[in-house]
């Protein structure tokens, strides 16, 4: 093969010597010839240290020799052509990476971790199963269908549920809805309007998976797991072309896209090699079916074994001896193939003499070069065998008809794999019967006289005696017949259980489990033990299979070489036909002297003109009335104008660019943002993080999430909203098929329109949304699912807190059952003084809340078990405070239907009679907590060093409205004063006014 070029197995890149330049020879040279002649007994101590390591060299290949049992002479020809560099292996560059030993998933994680989940959860079960996103693309061939079918088979068994997506200029949707999936269609051309927060992970199945990896990237989707499978080598032999044409922004946007995932999955070990300059440390492997083990087949339909055979000048009768090597240990294949054919060669030579038609050997390994092959000819020659009988094929060669006309293959190699040796795999779907070393990879799956013969490396003998029970009378003996049939059965369904059991195990340290999610059976639960060949068989013909996997590269490819040209091209331009004539600047010439004397004559003009004297207060006024008259300062925003006269505002929390496809436009939607960065352009959206500061930290800004951006509206909510209604709904409304429509919008504006509705609440998204048919939970069992079992006992501790109560009384308001529908999302609206009395009560909620959780000796979120929810502490149990807070302080509240637009009062107010504890919900007693917390912070007399109340809002008691008032006093009289003292001084001394200049 020439060098340079990549290909599958083992990439072998040129070798690259760093040149050195004729005047460093020279400049050497001198230097060498000026250098003093050294001692004599100097130049004999090199000498005799040359010597014995020469010496101590040759003792270890002696040694090496000897473990093999090959004969002195036979060793010492070896060495000989090794020493003349005849049979050097061709040294490999590759990038950094992982060893391949840390690229399997079982050296890469422990087990047990889900076990101790399972424990901490013994007291509460989910409320729904993990659903994970399966993105297809339009290229996946047999194998990798074949591999998808089953890892979603086995999968769904555990637990799991697959929500299936597939590009639509991509077949396939017919198979997977055939087979009961959830399918749809991306439009990767336009927004990409997927909320990925309702899956715990993400599978992309190819390369093509970049085209909605562009979302993933962004928040909120950064967080969610993503697991990315790359069969294709495409990408992989574009990049060394990347790096000769200087495309280093190109390979750095492969490069950012390979860290955006978690793990990177590889079916083989060769692989990872070629894609090792896009990452590595998140790269890992799960053997499954190559596609051209799949293939057999389809091969054995279509070609012939008689006209293979005489194509390559073989006779049917003659027995054909495939010797394989390993894809990874290029440097050690002379040394085992030297045994293999030592420990042989009376064998064979004893067929040669027995059978008529001959036996021939052929070797399959790395290097293709002509010296490479007479080198081995020779060496095998010296060892006995015929060399007529003699052929040696690279890799790259066509592994199928080597297979197809083979009778015996015999793995070669002595050294340990990393998987199950692929060619290996392949000779077995052929149906021919292999003899293997018994290395820890070949004795999982290969029982000795069943499906394969075994051989101990370190023992010739035992090969002589595998090979003896393959060879009869014809050729293959009937013994050798059997164990390629039982082969072939193996080879069909061969590493079905470890490919699904290793994606179990991945999920299982990759994924996320929220508290409401139902935790996945244990691994040993799998039924899946055979691939899915019976859901492979359903494929229809109509489906496209043509490949596309060059689609997204070339695209990128074009993409940025038009980038780079239009760089070029913006650098090169020309700018002749704007350069000004002589006539152009004569004509500016002639401009600037007529305006510089119309200038000059209004000057003297004024100058003679006599103006009244005015006084300073004249002047102030004068100047004021100017700048009041100025168009830019009175100026408001489209959106404000819009709203204005609008009885109700609905914030829309989103946080980063991934939710701007989930907001609403239009005057009745004004987008909150909590984060800067990801503010929508063009619109008046609101900068949460400007309005409360506590959120510019982010630790806070995980703790609160959305109830963070509502914290700040009512921040000083007189300079944003001035509406009698404000209502708020969060992006994810949209993605859950929850948000208001457009009869839903109209309804709620002219119930708005017609007057005064009270006390009341009205929202749109129900709690019980996710819950399967048929599951039915109260509010706090609700609570509690969704908040790691400690909802009731978190809520009552801090309840009693914010309120002084004792241990001996109950402090978990009661919350009535029934088919009544409670609030999420915050999807809600109500009138804005009730707002700002909701939000009165929520702060010190949060204030006990947050001393019971950070302020003990071992501060932890117990709302939480995995560590997303963990870092969310507050934003589930807060979603659902509103209910709280509007059933016992007694608002009337009213589901709309987000689709029909239908209006039903929940929890009626006769109903509640007995049951609300109204007196903590008062207004007055909570403005008078709210001033003594507002006094004590005016005060400075904090509560801890980590007082969260003061950071949520404003701080305000009648101490700090007369302050304010008092500042405002002192400022008026020292303002008359001063004009008072002014005035007197002019009556005294007269006007003088500076003179200018």
């Amino acid at each position: 093969m020439a060098t340079g070029v990549l290909r599958r197995g083992p990439h072998i890149l040129p070798d690259r010597e760093p040149a050195v330049r004729s005047s460093d020879r020279t400049a050497a040279g001198l230097r060498q010839r000026r250098e003093p002649r050294k001692a004599t007994w100097h130049r004999n101590y090199c000498v005799y240290c040359v010597g014995l390591s020469m010496v101590v060299a040759w003792v270890i290949v002696l040694a090496v020799f000897q473990q093999g049992s090959i004969n002195v002479d036979v060793r010492r020809s070896a060495a000989e052509m090794l020493l003349h560099g005849e049979l050097r292996s061709t040294e490999r560059r590759v990038h950094p990476m992982l060893p391949l030993s840390s690229l399997s998933v079982q050296a890469r994680f422990q087990d047990g971790m889900l076990e101790i989940e399972r424990s901490r959860r013994a007291d509460f079960v989910g409320l729904r199963p993990p659903r994970l996103a399966l993105v297809i693309g339009s290229a996946n061939g047999d194998a990798q269908l074949l591999m998808l079918l089953t890892l979603t088979k086995g999968l769904t068994e555990l637990g799991y549920r697959f929500t299936v997506f597939i590009f639509e200029d991509g077949g396939g949707h017919y198979l997977w809805e055939n087979i009961g999936y959830q399918v749809h269609l991306v439009d990767y051309q336009g927004p990409m309007s997927i909320d990925w927060s309702n899956y715990e992970g993400v599978i992309l199945a190819s390369l093509e998976g970049k085209r909605v990896l562009s979302s993933l990237m962004q928040d909120p989707f950064l967080s969610i797991p993503l697991i990315w499978l790359i069969h294709e080598d495409t990408l992989g032999k574009h990049l060394r072309e990347y790096e000769e044409k200087g495309f280093d922004g190109l390979i750095s946007q492969w490069r950012s896209s390979f860290w955006r995932a978690n793990a990177i999955i590889f079916p083989d070990f060769s692989l990872p090699l070629l894609y090792a300059p896009l990452g590595g440390t998140n790269f890992m492997v799960i053997a499954g079916p190559l596609a051209d083990a799949l293939k057999a087949d389809t091969y054995l339909a279509s070609h012939s074994q008689h006209h293979t055979r005489k194509d390559y000048g073989y006779g049917e009768n003659e027995l054909i001896v495939l010797f394989v090597g390993s894809y990874f240990h290029y440097d050690d294949i002379i040394w085992d193939f030297a045994t293999t054919m030592q420990a042989l060669a009376s064998q064979v030579s004893e067929l040669e003499g027995s059978m008529r038609a001959g036996v021939h050997s052929i070797f399959l390994c790395g290097n293709s070069s002509d010296t490479y092959s007479s080198s081995f000819q020779e060496l095998a020659t010296q060892m006995g065998f015929p060399a007529s009988s003699i052929r040696c094929y690279p890799f790259d060669h066509d592994v199928s008809s080597l297979l197809l006309i083979s009778d015996i293959v015999l793995h070669a190699s002595f050294n340990e794999e990393p998987s199950f040796p692929p060619l290996l795999l392949r000779a077995m779907s052929f149906g021919v019967p292999i003899i293997a070393p018994n290395i820890s990879q070949i004795t999982k799956n290969v029982v000795d006289g069943v499906n394969g013969f075994l051989f101990q490396p370190k023992d010739p003998k035992t090969l002589a005696k595998a090979f003896s029970l393959a060879i009869g009378e014809q050729k293959l003996s009937d013994l050798a017949k059997r164990v390629a049939d039982e082969g072939k059965l193996l080879a069909k369904d061969m590493l079905a259980f470890e490919f699904v059991s290793s994606y179990a195990k991945l999920l299982e340290n990759v994924l996320y489990f929220p508290s409401n999610v139902m935790l996945p059976a244990a691994i040993s639960q799998i039924q899946q033990k055979t691939w899915s060949w019976d859901l492979l068989e359903r494929k229809t013909t109509n489906e496209s299979d043509q490949s596309t996997e060059l689609r997204v590269i070339e695209m990128l490819e074009q993409q940025f070489e038009k980038n780079l040209t239009g760089i070029y091209q913006l650098e090169n331009k020309t700018l002749s036909g704007d350069f000004p004539t002589e006539l152009d600047w004569e004509d500016l010439n002639e401009i600037e002297v007529s305006e510089d004397i119309e200038t000059r004559e209004m000057q003297e003009l004024e100058e003679r003109i006599e103006t009244p004297l005015r006084t300073w207060e004249e002047v102030y006024h004068t100047a004021r009335k100017a700048e009041k008259s100025k168009p830019e300062k009175h100026e408001r925003d489209e959106g404000e104008l819009e709203r204005t006269g609008q009885p109700v505002c609905i914030y829309e929390i989103y946080d980063g660019g991934g939710s701007w496809p989930f907001l609403h436009h239009g005057s009745f939607y004004r987008g909150i943002t909590l984060s800067r960065s990801g503010k929508r352009p063009g619109t008046d959206d609101v900068d949460a993080v400007s309005r409360l500061p506590v959120l510019e930290d982010s630790h806070y800004r995980d703790l609160l999430c959305e109830f963070g951006a509502i914290l700040s509206v009512a921040n000083k909510v007189d300079n944003i909203h001035k509406l009698p209604w404000i209502g708020f709904q969060s992006w994810r409304a949209t993605s859950r098929m929850v948000s208001l429509s457009r009869i839903a919008e109209d309804k709620l504006e002219a119930m708005m329109m017609e007057g005064n509705k009270g006390d009341t609440i009205i929202y749109w998204a129900r709690m019980d949304m996710d819950l399967n048919e048929g599951l039915s939970l109260d509010f706090w069992s609700m609570c509690d699912n969704l908040n790691a079992g400690h909802c009731r006992s978190l809520f009552s501790d801090a309840f009693r807190k914010m309120y002084g109560l004792g241990e001996d009384m109950t402090s978990l308001p009661p919350m009535p059952d029934g088919e009544s529908y409670w609030s999420a999302l915050h999807c809600w609206i109500m009138p804005t003084p009730s707002f700002l009395e909701f939000i009165m009560f929520s702060r010190m909620f949060l204030d006990s809340l947050d001393q019971l959780s950070y302020n003990t000796s071992n501060p932890s979120c117990v709302l939480g078990s995995s560590e997303i929810e963990k870092r969310h502490c507050y934003c589930r149990i807060m979603e659902f405070l509103v209910n709280i807070w509007a059933y016992h302080s007694g608002r009337r509240m009213l589901y709309l239907n987000p689709v029909t637009a239908q209006l039903s009062e929940q929890h009626p107010l006769e109903q509640r009679r007995g049951l609300i504890w109204s007196k903590y919900f008062q207004r007055t007693l909570l403005k008078t907590m709210d001033e003594d917390l507002a006094e004590e912070a005016d005060d400075g007399i904090f509560v801890n060093s980590r007082w969260i109340w003061p950071l949520l809002g404003e701080v305000h008691w009648q101490g700090v409205f007369d302050r304010e008032r008092e500042q405002r006093y002192v400022k008026k009289m020292d303002k008359k004063r001063k004009a008072k003292e002014r005035l007197l001084d002019r009556q005294k001394h007269g006007y003088k006014q500076k003179a200018l200049g």
